[in-house]
């Protein structure tokens, strides 16, 4: 049975929910599962805008060929050519033999990577914008390379005005009969996911998603048709000043991470200390989290809203603790910078763990690490309340 969801007159999303998946991209936890939205145009030409995933595949045949009623699919756009947007396309040849794929030179070079089939015959590629005309509708085509891979462009339907932004504004978790975001409360139901989201698949090129700005800056756009999570139709001034000010690096709000990879407890103790003093200082937002059960794009995307981190971590084999190891290389590795970082190290002999952590915080750039490193011998003392202290103030002045 067919699920699809009408959009405009002739704009349909043929997409699903899958709401068995728990590992997006086998690397972030999604709880709520993931959709995977897939937009169907009739217009004098029938164009697809991009696929799903092989996990709702029946369910996006089911919506595909009830949409189109009959009619033969005409072109097929490749926003973006990863997996879970892509998997349909061996059949959708052999389902409509006519088909002609739209895509950019990297499109179709990462194309062949993934699938051994003879694309003569069948490819419009396009490059910076170029425009596709359907009959009533126009569409141009802008680059956006790294708003996750590097072959990703945007749709833009000079008609409807609006624009197809493959990865861009998208979130994780599926939709629950809500397809629009102004059917969300912003910050409550759609902010944290969303954030995690953009820190966790596009966090590492701000630069990119400043790039990309730039070109849609004169553009009259009246929806967002994202790939994953609702479509924005008003406010988009919301999303965009998020994006911008992540894309920037600048914190959102005032506040403390502090995280912590501990053994028997004793590195736990500190942070929690900490903590207590923070909030007492009036600290609002302090944010406490255990490297070992909590996955590192929870912690990741708290450290790209607010603007203080402490790292405390235990000593390990004379190395760095290493669920703190992972989630400090998964920090550099999305280029977090503008933030003002406090180590505390602990172990019982031969302590290193905050050598460690600064050698890798030194390769990012524009994070201000506070001297001393705090250093404690296996439990915390009363001795060391005084030290404790006195981090906390510089936390507070900071």
């Amino acid at each position: 049975m067919y699920n699809y969801r009408q959009i405009t007159d002739n704009l349909y999303n043929v997409g699903a929910n899958d709401r068995r998946i728990t590992m997006f991209e086998n690397a972030h936890p999604v709880p709520r599962g993931m959709s995977y939205n897939s937009y169907l145009l009739l217009d004098e030409k029938t164009v697809l805008l991009d696929g799903v995933d092989n996990a709702i595949i029946e369910q996006f045949w089911q919506n595909l060929s009830a949409v189109l009623n009959g009619r033969h699919l005409d072109y097929l756009v490749i926003n973006h050519i990863e997996h879970d947007h892509c998997q349909p396309i061996p059949e959708l040849l052999r389902r409509y033999p006519g088909l002609t794929i739209v895509g950019n030179k990297k499109t179709f070079t990462m194309f062949e990577q993934f699938y051994e089939i003879d694309l003569e015959g069948h490819i419009l590629e396009v490059q910076e914008g170029d425009t596709l005309r359907t009959g009533k509708h126009n569409l141009t085509f802008f680059m956006a390379p790294m708003m996750h891979w590097p072959e990703v462009m945007v749709t833009y339907d000079t008609t409807s005005k609006i624009l197809f932004c493959a990865d861009a504004f998208g979130t994780f978790g599926a939709t629950d009969g809500r397809m629009y975001a102004d059917q969300y409360k912003f910050d409550e139901e759609y902010l944290p996911e969303v954030r995690r989201y953009y820190a966790s698949i596009i966090g590492k090129y701000g630069r990119n998603v400043n790039n990309l700005f730039d070109k849609l800056a004169n553009l009259e756009i009246s929806m967002f048709c994202t790939l994953h999570g609702p479509i924005w139709r008003k406010d988009l001034h919301l999303i965009l000043d998020k994006y911008r000010q992540w894309a920037s690096y600048i914190p959102e709000e005032r506040g403390v991470v502090i995280a912590y990879g501990t053994i028997y407890g004793n590195t736990a103790l500190v942070a929690e200390i900490l903590a207590n003093k923070l909030a007492d200082g009036g600290v609002e937002n302090v944010r406490v989290y255990d490297v070992t059960s909590t996955h590192p794009s929870y912690i990741l995307s708290d450290c790209f809203r607010y603007d203080r981190l402490v790292f405390a971590s235990a000593t390990f084999n004379a190395e760095l603790f290493p669920y703190m190891e992972t989630l400090l290389l998964d920090l550099k590795a999305h280029n977090l910078t503008n933030r003002t970082v406090a180590l505390i190290e602990n172990g019982s002999w031969a302590i290193s763990s905050g050598k460690k952590m600064r050698e890798i915080l030194e390769q990012m750039k524009g994070l201000t690490i506070l001297e001393p490193t705090l250093s404690f011998k296996s439990s915390p003392k009363a001795v060391d309340m005084e030290a404790l202290d006195q981090l906390a103030k510089t936390l507070l002045a900071a």
